[in-house]
């Protein structure tokens, strides 16, 4: 009885969370709130002067992955919406997009922001930077396009989690976790890979222009609001060549140091992009101050809310209700790959985290499937694809920090979109995969 009351709580509180979130509700409220739901309905004590020793308790477990996620990734998120804000205030990103649409027209401006998004997500630079980096561009773009901006979180959120994420030799981390329990590489399962990550890039880029177009044709365009940068006609602008260096010095510095400092690349590699950008562009700034503070106050909002969702996690893995899921998860009847994706995708869904819902199945799923003989290619391949499809739920950290604090909008405008193209595309991918594996 206590494990079905758990379930309850487990099932309600996440049900709660996508709720509150997609109601504009205060993510920073919501996770709580939702934390505590299945705290209580789970049997945990709240606080750690209560609980039995060795016992989890809600304020410790879900204080140890809000601060654990700030602990982690603070100076990445601090330096990435820096370094978003410099490129704006000094005219870089517009010179870029203005460039881009005097090379290929305005008719490709979604194209390139998948693409940039793309290029950086497969050199290595973080998801959340990436969308930090590419969205004073984005708007830029949509802007001169007159594009209905809500689409942007969706095209930064494509390019960036789909196709690029989870293929072969991406050194994302969602693309890594494997190795270490089957004994793989990032290339593993490539030939599959790279049929499904050209069909996953061409059907949702098609169904992103379709989505686009629909709203055009039904009268939206994009809407100027107060705080929105203001556009300085080409002749003010800086170089688009030397705006560009910046990012490719990004995206250099982080690819040559990946393999070395693993995370801490990233940290010298946007360091280098901020300062390359601010002297590079020293003339051109409107107020580099205020740049500087703006970057860093929505930075702050950016991991608070993402911390939010990772404490939440945290709770629902401390719940008697999360060791049944997983059980039942990672035991499933039929193919092992079926059973693998399946797995992983549920996890990833209920913890809101691609890489947490392999870290989780992997150490269970890993050693029963070898034994049974399945190919440690095919199983890297599947779990890598399959995590990235139902992590993309409402609840997700990189979700709220797109849509909300980077892009500024509201869940019922631009969920929709970026669902489209972050969970359905992804599960057909998952299933293209195993279909090929499986002939």
């Amino acid at each position: 009885m206590s494990e079905t009351i758990s379930m309850i709580g487990l099932v309600g509180g996440l049900l709660l969370l996508i709720i509150l979130t997609i109601r504009g509700v205060n993510v920073m409220i919501a996770g709580p709130l939702a934390a505590l739901l299945v705290a209580v309905l789970g049997g945990l004590a709240l606080f750690p002067q209560i609980a039995e020793p060795g016992q989890a308790d809600y304020v410790a477990s879900y204080m140890k992955g809000f601060s654990g996620f700030i602990f982690s990734w603070f100076p990445i998120f601090i330096l990435g919406a820096i370094f978003g804000k410099v490129m704006e205030d000094s005219g870089a990103a517009d010179s870029i997009s203005h460039w881009i649409v005097g090379k290929l027209g305005l008719k490709h401006a979604v194209f390139a922001i998948v693409a940039a998004c793309a290029v950086l997500t497969y050199g290595g630079v973080s998801l959340f930077v990436v969308a930090f980096s590419v969205y004073p561009m984005a708007l830029s773009l949509f802007k001169q396009a007159n594009l209905p901006r809500r689409f942007i979180p969706a095209a930064l959120a494509f390019g960036s989690v789909t196709f690029t994420m989870t293929s072969a030799g991406s050194p994302e981390i969602q693309n890594v976790i494997p190795i270490k329990y089957l004994g793989t590489t990032l290339y593993s399962g490539w030939q599959v890979s790279i049929v499904v990550a050209i069909f996953m890039a061409s059907f949702g880029y098609w169904w992103l222009r379709r989505m686009i177009a629909k709203a055009v044709l039904a009268g939206e365009c994009y809407d100027e609001r107060a705080n929105d940068p203001v556009i300085e006609m080409n002749g003010n602008l800086p170089n688009p060549i030397i705006s560009l260096l910046p990012l490719i010095m990004v995206l250099g510095v982080s690819f040559a140091f990946h393999d070395s400092l693993k995370q801490s690349a990233l940290l010298i590699a946007l360091t280098c992009g901020v300062l390359s950008t601010i002297g590079l562009n020293w003339g051109k700034f409107k107020n580099l101050e205020a740049a500087l503070s703006s970057g860093t106050a929505g930075a702050l909002i950016a991991i608070g809310n993402t911390a939010a969702v990772v404490g939440f996690g945290t709770v629902a893995k401390a719940s008697p209700a999360f060791g049944v899921v997983v059980e039942a998860m990672t035991s499933l009847p039929g193919h092992e790959l079926i059973g693998a994706a399946v797995a992983v995708s549920v996890i990833a869904g209920l913890t809101g985290s691609a890489s947490g819902g392999q870290s989780i199945a992997l150490p269970i799923l890993a050693p029963h499937y070898l034994e049974l003989g399945v190919d440690p290619d095919a199983l890297h391949r599947v779990i890598a694809i399959s995590s990235g499809a139902l992590d993309s739920l409402p609840h997700n950290g990189y979700v709220v920090t797109t849509i909300r604090a980077i892009c500024g909008e509201k869940y019922k405008d631009a969920y929709g979109p970026l669902a489209a193209l972050t969970v359905i595309v992804p599960l057909l991918g998952v299933v293209m995969a195993i279909g090929l594996f499986l002939i």
